[in-house]
């Protein structure tokens, strides 16, 4: 063990005795809102004095805090029982006090699928190399040495930005560079709340440097540089890079082993905002159900984020259900995932020579066929074939597998795929072929010859097997198949809606391509590449399409430098597109299934489109203070947050009026009106028209139907009346408003829950 792990060891353990003092002590976040202090050291005095008054002295109150929030907010973190953090919760002050809860990681051809491949198209959407654009990227960390990170035609770093290359283990000032401007990394929440990262038995770097891989690939799907001749092993083969590859990378490695501590999070989030980034991308998120949006680390520095004109783009998660939602504040660009137009197809050769359609990212050649055996065929001793059949741990018989390929099932949606293939190789198999109809069409990456296949391929299988005396196959190496109809298709695992926080903010916002993403990697990051080491990697997850918006909103910043978050939020939603490339509304996988804004949010993102929306929903703080009016924000609460004494409206501004680019009503009784204003960008007197897909058992009148521009930066105000006549049971029944002034096309999903009319 290196000295300096000795070091940080020691220090782990004094901390855990003076914590562990309190047997029930945990790790709790106290929120504080805006503050006046003149600096961080005025900030952190001040949390230990109110800290000290429920701990009894400054010294334990010192030893209890782990983080402190003291640049664009107030706040810390600190090991406190529960009764102390009433007591906390109780000053003058606080917003809120919450226990730091783990968010996760939501874990090449992107790009010409979203249509800027195009040379004329490409060029309007790449910014000069001496862009000032900084996105920084919360994750992982990344791996610098990577070909995606040169900073090759860069110029100076920009004097805007604030932060610092913070050195660690394997991580030297070097290792930042005109690319990668600013790199830190946060510990102590991981550590408070698992132990320290020695404990985890994992290989890590306590530095910025990425042991995980997941953090440099969605810092390369942002803003990577061009790269070419990159493919997974012969995979996805072509040219790697970013959307925005002349965008600057602020890190900030906040997770460790895939688990990432609220309080470490937050702590990045200040830091990020003070360090002048334009952008904040996050690719993680708590399990569901979301916690309130002041009880919650992401909503709270994203809240400040926005009051200080960064646009935050959060991951919606993988939770596959309907109301998993996650990051589904209204001032988040919440980002759901969906496919591209191109597949990854590993076939089963049977020995009566038909061909089984199979997926997964394969680069492993059989040689010749080999016998099938089902995984309940192959029970151990003592084991159920039922329980042998998901081929996990102990389960299989190890001289009925030797040198067969073994049929596997799935018990449970997040059963570890690639684990099942180690296990038949520890007994001898050869191959696996997993029965798995709801995710097949993720590319799984095994450690020996494998691939995933669905339920008719399964029937056709079960059959062969069933009548051939001596049934064998051949798994065959991957082939990547471009061009596939239809796509997209929102993912089967991305997270949906409603939004249980508050309804009437739809969400998703958009989808993006986030199913079998080619990216850097960390070469040591072994684990999930099936024990091989690479320098670029195919995943999968709403990780993966939150970065393709960030890189989006990133664009768009450099081209419109003067618009609020709200404005290029607003552009990415109003022209997305809804409808797949053989024009049919986009389904979802893996059955094809009809969605709805729930699934996809205004659509799957159009980047060309986005850079001349026509029209934009804007808002500010203000508007943001009267929506939190809206859903019971107190005066004192408001004060906190805002650091100024602010009062609501009597009665408050209804959430449904939020200026927001989509049109929410929940627990609808009758007929009611809400209210937008857009914004016009553009150079010459126009007129917009009204185009309203009815919601069914909704009629719908836009007020006034037509509007009249003259000249750019002029807002105007319209009313749209919902007359129900049909109850809708609690669901959610849903339809668009779109303004076009027959070159630009402005479209609001409209979601509505009609209880009575």
């Amino acid at each position: 063990m290196r000295l300096a792990q000795v070091l940080t060891l020691l220090l782990f353990i004094r901390l855990t005795l003076v914590h562990g003092a309190s047997s029930n002590a945990k790790h709790y976040i106290v929120y504080m809102g805006e503050h006046s202090h003149p600096n961080s050291e005025s900030v952190i005095r001040a949390n230990h004095e109110m800290l000290a008054s429920v701990t009894g002295s400054l010294e334990v109150a010192k030893e209890a805090a782990l983080h402190h929030y003291s640049k664009s907010f107030r706040g810390f973190s600190a090991m406190l029982t529960p009764e102390q953090a009433k007591r906390v919760a109780e000053s003058d002050g606080v917003v809120s006090v919450f226990e730091s809860r783990t968010s996760k990681i939501h874990t090449t051809r992107t790009w010409t699928f979203l249509g800027i491949d195009s040379i004329q198209q490409y060029k309007q959407l790449q910014m000069d190399s001496s862009s000032n654009v900084i996105v920084g990227v919360i994750d992982s960390g990344i791996w610098p040495e990577s070909e995606s990170f040169s900073d090759q035609g860069f110029g100076p770093v920009p004097d805007k930005f604030r932060g610092e290359c913070v050195t660690g283990e394997q991580f030297a000032l070097s290792n930042c560079n005109r690319k990668i401007i600013g790199a830190r990394y946060y510990f102590k929440g991981f550590e408070a709340e698992y132990g320290s990262l020695e404990s985890q038995g994992g290989t890590f770097f306590r530095s910025a440097r990425d042991s995980d891989g997941h953090g440099t690939h969605t810092a390369s799907t942002i803003a990577g540089s061009v790269v070419a001749n990159v493919s997974l092993l012969g995979m996805a083969g072509g040219t790697a890079r970013g959307g925005a590859p002349s965008a600057r990378l602020a890190i900030y490695k906040a997770c460790w082993f895939g688990l990432c501590s609220d309080a470490d999070v937050l702590l990045a989030m200040d830091d990020a905002i003070s360090d002048g980034a334009d952008i904040l991308s996050l690719s993680l998120g708590p399990d569901p159900p979301q916690s309130i949006y002041f009880e919650d680390a992401i909503s709270i520095g994203s809240f400040h984020a926005f009051q200080k004109g960064i646009l935050v783009s959060c991951s919606a998660g993988n939770s596959f259900f309907p109301g998993t939602a996650s990051n589904v504040a209204p001032w988040i660009l919440t980002v759901a995932a969906s496919s591209v137009d191109r597949i990854f197809n590993s076939n089963i050769y049977l020995g009566n020579s038909r061909i089984l359609k199979g997926f997964s990212l394969n680069p492993l050649k059989m040689e010749t066929s080999y016998v099938l055996i089902a995984g309940s065929a192959a029970a151990a001793k003592g084991v159920p074939p039922s329980n042998a059949s998901f081929c996990k741990n102990n389960t299989l018989d190890a001289t009925l597998i030797k040198g067969k390929i073994v049929v596997c099932t799935i018990e449970t949606l997040t059963d570890n795929r690639r684990e099942k293939s180690i296990f038949i190789r520890q007994g001898g198999g050869v191959g696996v072929i997993l029965i798995d109809p709801l995710a097949k069409d993720i590319g799984f990456q095994f450690v020996l010859p494998g691939t995933v296949i669905g339920q008719e391929e399964a029937v056709l299988l079960q059959k062969y097997m069933e009548t051939e005396k001596n049934p064998v196959a051949k798994i065959y190496p991957t082939i990547t198949v471009l061009n596939t109809k239809p796509a997209p298709a929102v993912a089967g695992f991305s997270s949906m809606g409603p939004n249980i926080i508050t309804p009437e903010i739809l969400k998703p916002d958009i989808t993006g391509p986030g199913l079998n993403i080619l990216a850097a990697w960390s070469p040591v990051a072994i684990e999930a590449t099936a024990e091989r080491s690479v320098n670029y990697n195919i995943v999968s997850g709403t990780s993966m399409s939150c970065p393709h918006i960030s890189a989006v909103s990133a664009i768009i910043k450099s081209i419109k430098p003067s618009w609020s978050p709200a404005a290029i939020k607003s552009a990415i939603m109003t022209t997305a597109t809804v409808l797949d490339n053989t024009k049919h509304l986009i389904g979802r996988q893996p059955f094809g299934n009809e969605t709805t804004p729930f699934d996809y949010g205004s659509g799957h993102i159009n980047p060309t489109a986005a850079l001349e929306p026509g029209l934009i929903y804007d808002l500010d703080s203000t508007d943001i203070i009267n929506f939190l009016c809206s859903i019971g924000a107190s005066p004192a609460q408001l004060k906190n947050l805002t650091g100024q004494l602010t009062y609501c409206k009597n009665p408050p501004i209804p959430s449904y009026n939020l200026n927001y680019p989509s049109i929410g009503v929940s627990n609808m009784n009758g007929s009611l009106s809400v209210y937008r204003t857009v914004t016009y960008y553009g150079k010459d007197p126009t007129v917009y028209y009204a185009y309203v897909d009815h919601p069914v058992g909704v009629k719908v009148k836009v007020s006034p139907s037509k509007l009249c521009f003259t000249k750019t930066g002029e807002k105007m105000s319209f009313k749209v009346d919902f007359i129900p006549y049909m109850n809708s049971s609690g669901s959610f029944v849903f339809g668009a408003l779109t303004w076009s002034n027959g070159i630009h096309k402005v479209r609001s999903p409209i979601g509505l829950s009609v209880l009575s009319v």
